[in-house]
């Protein structure tokens, strides 16, 4: 394991890596150790929680299929305890599996195999995303839009809520509500959502467009079971109903 401070004196990231095949874990571990992060290899659910101990994950790259635990029912205790980041690893054909993995809040899922690139782009997306959801600045946005009192920051990608404090999304919920925003008094058919959002990805699918909707209601509606924000236009799709402002564009 390499130390745990980077090249200019400030704290690496720490990257916990769950997965019960020793070659998966070598190869996502030394991915990672080549960006310059920290990493925790984790054969199974045993070792994670000793992980988690020390206090010192920023994300972990949780595998679904362990020995002793899956991966849904810990990253649904994960998400009941504390904020941090979890990336799921599943395998082709588990469609039911990352439906499951979104419901209980997983940031991201990356299908094995995967390239290598992508891997990363999404491990610094994800941790983008969570680094700078601790300064609640609304008022330094430069482009974005304004809506119902939240404020949606573009360039920093970041959400604000009515009282100037950040609401924590996921890398797609935030793509998610851009786009609705975007289009807004405007339907959008799920299609189009997943062409807006996901772009090359063939991982997805209809059902994953209808999770990160629900999750998105649950953190921007007053009462997401009578959702009024983002309503749903049965047998068409979906459609921001709010009055927006625009700035910065």
């Amino acid at each position: 394991m390499s130390t745990n401070t980077s090249p200019n004196g400030g704290r690496r990231l720490t990257i916990g890596v769950v997965d019960d095949d020793p070659a998966v874990l070598q190869m996502v571990a030394d991915l990672l150790t080549g960006e310059g992060y920290e990493t925790i290899r984790c054969p199974d659910a045993a070792a994670l929680m000793a992980a988690l101990g020390t206090g010192r994950l920023d994300l972990i790259v949780l595998d679904l299929r362990l020995p002793d635990r899956d991966g849904i029912s810990i990253a649904a205790q994960l998400r009941g305890t504390m904020d941090i980041p979890i990336i799921m690893l599943t395998g082709r054909g588990g469609d039911i599996d990352r439906i499951m993995g979104l419901e209980v809040g997983a940031d991201d899922y990356i299908v094995k195999p995967f390239n290598n690139r992508e891997f990363i782009a999404r491990v610094k997306a994800v941790l983008r995303r969570t680094t700078r959801e601790s300064v609640p600045v609304p008022a330094l946005c430069k482009r974005g839009y304004r809506f119902a009192g939240f404020t949606l920051d573009e360039d920093g990608r970041r959400l604000f809520d009515p009282a100037g404090k950040p609401v924590p999304l996921t890398v797609a919920e935030f793509d998610l509500l851009v786009a609705l925003v975007r289009a807004h008094g405007r339907v959008l058919s799920r299609n189009q959502i997943l062409d807006l959002t996901h772009h090359d990805r063939d991982d997805v699918f209809d059902r994953t467009i209808d999770v990160l909707i629900l999750r998105l209601r649950r953190k921007i509606e007053r009462n997401p079971q009578q959702p009024w924000l983002i309503r749903t236009e049965r047998g068409l799709g979906y459609v921001f109903d709010c009055d927006i402002e625009a700035f910065g564009h």
